[in-house]
């Protein structure tokens, strides 16, 4: 079996030599493990993590025959890990498993696109990305658009999508993305010209994106992540899978390849099945849980460290952070505020990521908040107007309704909104010190980089002037933890800083 990266030129030649051919050519069987939306490196409650998905693929090598082993991207964050080493350790250890190939997730540009070409730089696997390009129509240095995977006589294309949603759910700079169907159609149509026989898009890419891409039938299979489901779904035609999180369950995909003669006319033919297996009923591969253990061992020496103690109940479920005012939120909305000066503070409720409750007397870590604050976000301080700050609300209420994380959080003022107004027309009074914000009036606001930049929806945010840029700012859990520390004991309150009304 011989991969080969795509250069998508001249491949007329290839295909017509191969019409010429005769000969009769052997069927063969093609494995494939897929997972996706891999971004913890250990097991959880005995499920999981890099140690269990190296067994299921070593189980299946050795059974012989081809194998090849995709991953639907978002790895180097977010993590306990990653807000510390920025994403090296994955890297490190999908290393270890000699993947056929990943493409780049939207996680892959949470610390911005320089760190995402140095992880890429890092892998010692292809990593595809064919539709992100930067102002010069480029890729990002160190992916490739396709691959070309030789099984016997016949080949196999790869190519590699991410979700256009990556420029708001993500930090790719300069780097925008372009509409997965469009690529998939373009390219795919190119790898069937060099010899393709069968056409895989290996794709970071979410519900809708997947639709339209199973609508299309530009590839015979969809290979996908993004939205964390465990599906499934082959026609005869087309194969779509998605298989979860985490390396929770893994989907393995047999792949029958042949020929089929109808009078003088060959044409190819393909079938599957499919099984989803649980990793839970697999034992970690010890070499790959020692390193893993390795790391676990270097991130517990820097994160078991107590900094304080929490006197009322901080909830941090994801229906509580993404609806309404919450305790936990508050207290990370005043640390950024106290820290940098600010006016005022927005936290958006999608950065909050533990999804626990911590009741009173709790003591609070470094690794409690490096949990919830896990993307390594800094906090900058920008110069809006008050309208600014009522364009900025009304776009962190628009999607109250399907729990999305632009739900804001804030500091330093008072909300009054009715979500039941149609989105853009829900903010209806926003007041400071006692009197009602000025939307003329200029104030200072700190947010974190992402939200700073447009993520999650804030692009009345992105060109305002900087007054502590990126480059000079302290990263959000750093304020955390020295603002929790400095107090001892801390006791955030549901206030009514955010009031919803009918």
């Amino acid at each position: 079996m011989k991969i080969l990266k795509s250069t998508l030129a001249c491949g007329s030649a290839i295909a017509a030599a191969m019409a010429f051919t005769t000969a009769a050519i052997a069927a063969e069987k093609v494995t494939i493990i897929h997972f996706n939306d891999l971004d913890r490196m250990g097991e959880k409650s005995g499920r999981g993590g890099v140690a269990r998905l190296a067994s299921v693929i070593d189980m299946e090598r050795k059974e012989g025959g081809n194998v090849l082993v995709t991953f639907a991207g978002d790895t180097i964050s977010p993590s306990l890990m990653s807000g510390l080493d920025e994403g090296a350790h994955m890297i490190d250890l999908l290393n270890k498993l000699d993947l056929t190939a990943m493409v780049l997730g939207n996680h892959e540009f949470d610390f911005g696109p320089e760190v995402t070409k140095q992880r890429i730089s890092e892998a010692t696997f292809p990593i595809l990305g064919a539709n992100n390009q930067d102002p010069n129509g480029n890729i990002i240095s160190g992916a490739v658009p396709s691959i070309m995977v030789d099984v016997g006589e016949f080949r196999i294309g790869i190519l590699g999508l991410t979700t256009v949603g990556t420029m708001v759910k993500s930090s790719p700079g300069e780097f925008t993305f372009r509409d997965p169907n469009e690529v998939a159609a373009e390219l795919g149509g190119s790898l069937r010209e060099e010899g393709a026989d069968l056409v895989v898009a290996l794709a970071h890419t979410d519900v809708a994106e997947d639709l339209a891409l199973r609508e299309q039938g530009a590839v015979d299979l969809l290979l996908s992540g993004d939205d964390h489901l465990l599906t499934t779904i082959y026609d005869g035609d087309m194969l779509f899978a998605e298989s979860g999180e985490q390396a929770e369950w893994v989907t393995v995909i047999d792949l029958h390849l042949d020929e089929e003669k109808d009078d003088d006319k060959t044409e190819f033919v393909w079938s599957a099945e499919y099984r989803i297996v649980d990793t839970a009923h697999v034992q970690p591969q010890p070499d790959i849980a020692a390193a893993v253990q390795t790391y676990e061992d270097m991130l517990g020496e820097e994160l078991n460290v107590v900094l304080g103690s929490t006197t009322t109940e901080l909830d941090s479920r994801r229906e509580v952070i993404r609806s309404q005012e919450a305790a936990i939120a508050n207290l990370f909305a005043d640390a950024i505020r106290e820290a940098t000066g600010a006016d005022v503070s927005i936290m958006n409720g999608g950065g909050i990521r533990a999804n626990r409750v911590y009741t009173p007397g709790t003591q609070l870590t470094r690794r409690d908040i490096q949990s919830e604050l896990p993307f390594g976000n800094k906090t900058v301080v920008i110069e809006v107007t008050g309208q600014d700050i009522i364009n900025a609300l009304e776009n962190g209420y628009s999607q109250i309704e399907n729990g999305a994380g632009r739900f804001p959080h804030v500091s330093g003022m008072m909300v009054h909104y009715n979500p039941t107004n149609e989105p853009g027309n829900r903010v209806v009074e926003v007041s400071r010190d006692g009197a009602q914000l000025d939307p003329a009036a200029t104030y200072t606001l700190a947010v974190n980089d992402y939200v700073a930049g447009g993520g999650d929806g804030y692009s009345m945010l992105k060109d305002k002037r900087r007054i502590v840029d990126e480059y000079a700012a302290i990263l959000m859990t750093v304020q955390v933890f020295d603002y929790i520390s400095s107090h001892g004991e801390v006791a955030p309150t549901v206030e009514g800083r955010m009031v919803a009304v009918n």
